[in-house]
């Protein structure tokens, strides 16, 4: 438990909760060594988003070069879960949170033992060609480039190859969020994790699950966007905040039981 922090209005929410959802974002992912987007080291404030287009990525080799030599010098490969997404993993294994939705492409739920997990910007541990849509692990892929193939092409259509992420100005795939926002419609609570709730479609995901009658607790290590439709908030990193937050949820009957 945390001393200085009041956990009890979010245990409020969540001991009645049935069904919860966890939702989590870059936040969750940055104690295991791999930084986020939009906050204070960002990766793009050094970088300008616009230079990584779907657009761009397909019309220019240099693009692709650049992203390519990003993904071998890329941490992910390296990093474990952190206590956040082990509670997470607890959660779920308790009962009480049957699905995870993750703007992450990291991995780093499933490694922790998280099942049934919508990745909704996709994941970086798979590659994906533009033609065929066949997937399959980077791996084999990014030995390709450490040998000297630069901007790697489907050995099968000889199509473009991409990791099997969302890139700007590419569409989220339909099923997983239509997937997505239905487990929102039927959650008692929405228990947002390391995101700022600033990044959209993703973010209508907690929207919709308030809409239709659930509770909103964040746990962020900052202000979000949706704070105003919060029912409980929780200041702090998700790998200190989110252990302490489980384990007094876990310890107390549900409010149903």
């Amino acid at each position: 438990m945390l001393p200085e922090l009041d956990l009890e209005p979010a245990l409020r929410w969540l001991r009645g909760a049935r069904r919860i959802l966890v939702f989590s974002g870059a936040g969750i992912s940055t104690e295991s060594g791999i930084p986020d987007f939009r906050g204070p080291q960002g990766v793009w404030r050094t970088r300008d988003p616009a230079r990584y287009t779907i657009q761009n990525y397909r019309a220019d080799a240099d693009v692709r070069r650049e992203r390519w030599r990003d993904r071998l010098d890329s941490p992910i490969d390296f990093a474990r879960p952190n206590p956040a997404h082990e509670a997470v993993t607890r959660l779920q294994q308790a009962g009480r949170a049957p699905v995870v939705v993750t703007q992450n492409i990291d991995g780093l739920h499933q490694l922790a033992g998280t099942q049934n997990v919508i990745e909704l910007h996709g994941t970086t541990r798979e590659v994906m060609c533009l033609g065929c849509r066949r997937r399959s692990p980077v791996a084999s892929v990014l030995d390709r480039v450490r040998e000297g193939d630069d901007d790697p092409h489907c050995e099968l259509c000889g199509e473009l190859l991409k990791t099997a992420t969302i890139s700007f100005g590419q569409s989220l795939i339909v099923e997983d969020v239509d997937h997505a926002m239905e487990e929102a419609d039927h959650c008692d609570a929405c228990l947002a994790v390391g995101s700022t709730l600033a990044v959209w479609p993703a973010a209508g995901v907690p929207v919709r699950a308030v809409k239709h009658g659930g509770r909103l607790v964040i746990v962020n290590d900052g202000a979000t966007e949706l704070d105003a439709m919060a029912d409980a908030i929780l200041a702090g990193k998700a790998g200190v905040v989110l252990p302490a937050l489980v384990d007094a949820l876990l310890t107390q009957p549900p409010l149903w039981a």
